[in-house]
């Protein structure tokens, strides 16, 4: 009876996706990958984009509750989207995309 407990827990859990299986076998790469974002995201500009997005997730109530994400989107709002759409569709290089469609306007602070 528990083993059927411990098979429907990891049935809910996602399976790796292939850059994280690379970097599960690549320690070296996930030491570098893991530099370069460091120094990234400790940039003032980074800072100013995660601030900006937390606090919009603040005025909508569901900071720290998980869920989707909170995007930028094409019209200069936000949008709520599924997170790894949302990641996958921001990390190819230099073509960093806005989410289609207008989204909401941006909260008044």
């Amino acid at each position: 009876m528990q083993l059927a407990v411990v098979a429907k827990e990891k049935s809910k859990m996602a399976a790796k996706g292939r850059t994280a299986k690379f970097y599960a076998s690549n320690p070296e790469a996930y030491k570098k990958k893991l530099a370069y974002d460091k120094k990234r995201n400790a940039k003032p500009d980074r800072k100013e984009y995660r601030a900006e997005l937390a606090r919009e997730r603040r005025a909508r109530g569901i900071m720290g509750k998980g869920g989707k994400d909170v995007s930028h989107a094409a019209g200069g709002g936000f949008k709520l989207e599924d997170p790894k759409k949302n990641r996958a569709r921001n990390g190819h290089g230099n073509n960093g995309r806005l989410a289609p469609g207008k989204g909401s306007k941006k909260s008044k602070r």
